[in-house]
């Protein structure tokens, strides 16, 4: 079996510091950058949205980061404006290292956010990952970086529901934990199958 690290969303924005700072969020890079050598690939995935994107409170008027909207394919947390394309804050954590075989953008189209590396939050449209590393004879797979409990969980379940085996390295992931979005997330992730080492 073909062994893939995915290295999820670790940028300036959701480090300390940033606009959508996860606590203690950096403390996950010295970790992945120890871990990379074990694999036989490394996919990093990027948050890339455009300006004004519609996931972001400030596209919404009378409303403030983190309340909840509906939009047409369910429920989306409204977040700070981040990690919008070509800024620093979009930029990775300056000491990760970013000499993997593949970086997967997401959350660039407009009108829909995208938690999981493999689909939007419509859970039917793909980013490609799945393809890729399928082409590539990968079928297990551990995760790691921010957030636990929104791209790591959105990610892991829906690699484990296409079929991966996968892990999720806890150390080296850092939460958001929204209104208990943290237990919530380790709940599903194990109810998916995901080992959580």
């Amino acid at each position: 079996m073909t062994h893939a690290l995915i290295v999820i969303d670790v940028q300036t924005d959701f480090c300390p510091g940033g606009a959508l700072a996860v606590p203690d969020g950096d403390t996950v890079v010295d970790p992945i950058n120890a871990m990379m050598p074990e694999f036989d690939a490394v996919i990093l995935t990027q948050d890339w949205h455009p300006a004004g994107h519609s996931s972001f409170a400030s596209s919404h008027p009378g409303k403030a980061p983190f309340e909840m909207t509906e939009m047409p394919y369910g429920p989306q947390v409204l977040w700070p404006d981040h990690c919008v394309q070509g800024t620093r804050g979009a930029a990775f954590h300056p000491r990760l290292r970013t000499d993997g075989d593949l970086i997967l953008r997401k959350g660039f189209r407009p009108a829909i956010d995208s938690y999981s590396a493999f689909f939007e939050n419509d859970q039917s449209t793909p980013t490609g990952l799945e393809g890729y590393l399928r082409s590539r004879g990968i079928d297990r797979l551990t995760l790691a970086g921010l957030a636990t409990d929104f791209c790591v969980h959105f990610s892991a379940v829906d690699a484990a529901r296409l079929g991966f085996e996968v892990t999720v390295r806890l150390d080296a992931c850092r939460a958001i934990d929204l209104d208990g979005s943290l237990q919530a997330a380790l709940q599903a992730m194990e109810k998916a199958g995901v080992a959580l080492t």
